[in-house]
């Protein structure tokens, strides 16, 4: 390995201390750098300019990387640079004003409204665990909360008799959400007749509990998630998040108005909840393939 690579290994293991998995990736990409130099008979790792590094990452798309691949190796190259720059190793840095390739936009992955009844059904709600489980998933679809909103709860933010939670409270992104009659029923069922049952200490605040009687954490929803995923049967990949997406694409599928979805889901900036209206308009498009005689 290039001394200089080797110097930046170390600077990202102890004083940035990046994961293994982020290293390994930049070390990678500036090894196959450096290779391509190599092969094409071509300045030293150190001793590049800026159109260098452009034509190499366009040979990087010529031959096939996805535009997820050459921003990392953007991101990787420019790490480096910087890291020579400030060790007085290079007097410019060549990455400089280096634009990333835009990257499309994914639209997030979502239920129909029939698979989501399938996946709801799947708690027994026969026992303790089953009710809570249930009681999870019919609030996360009726709310939009996120994962960590919902572990978060404590009894207190649950108002059964207006139907509505109150997330995130005491931070800057609280907010009042209704709940339809739905969570509100299984919810009635968890509290009164199967709380109790799981909590340890009666002084617990914790909406939702472990078998420790703690509070639940991210993780441990997470497997319950994908076991009901795979009970269900749904071929796709659901995680607790597909929830959220599918509650606001359903939402804005029957009419309702995007300023309100933006406040439930606790977006800062509209743009972000307009990505759903995309999800919207491919339906259209499916519906009208499906029902247009000359589509």
């Amino acid at each position: 390995m290039d001394s200089n690579i080797q110097n930046f290994n170390g600077y990202l293991e102890v004083e940035k201390e990046l994961s293994h998995n982020t290293i390994e990736s930049y070390i990678r990409d500036l090894r196959q750098f450096n290779v391509y130099l190599k092969e094409n008979d071509l300045s030293d790792i150190v001793n590049v300019n800026k159109t260098l590094i452009i034509t190499y990452l366009m040979s990087l798309q010529k031959s096939g990387k996805s535009v997820s691949t050459v921003s990392r190796n953007i991101a990787s190259l420019r790490s480096f640079y910087q890291f020579l720059l400030n060790e007085g190793i290079i007097n410019k840095d060549p990455t400089i004003n280096l634009q990333s390739p835009k990257q499309e936009k994914k639209l997030p992955s979502i239920l129909t409204p029939k698979e989501v009844e399938i996946l709801l059904e799947q708690p027994n709600i026969e026992c303790s665990k089953g009710v809570r489980d249930k009681a999870m998933l019919e609030l996360l679809y009726a709310s939009g909360i996120r994962v960590s909103e919902l572990i978060a709860l404590d009894i207190d933010d649950i108002n059964l008799y207006m139907d509505y939670i109150l997330s995130s409270k005491d931070t800057p992104n609280e907010r009042v959400i209704p709940i339809g009659k739905m969570a509100v029923n299984t919810l009635s069922l968890y509290i009164e007749k199967h709380r109790m049952s799981l909590v340890k200490d009666r002084e617990e605040k914790s909406l939702f509990v472990n078998y420790h009687g703690k509070r639940l954490t991210r993780q441990g929803f997470w497997k319950i998630v994908r076991e009901y995923t795979k009970q269900a049967k749904i071929n796709k990949n659901i995680t607790p998040h597909t929830l959220r997406h599918s509650f606001a694409a359903h939402l804005l599928q029957n009419g309702a108005d995007l300023k309100s979805v933006q406040e439930m889901l606790g977006h800062a900036d509209i743009s972000t909840t307009q990505v759903y209206t995309l999800i919207t308009k491919n339906k259209i498009k499916e519906v009208y393939k499906k029902a247009h005689p000359r589509a």
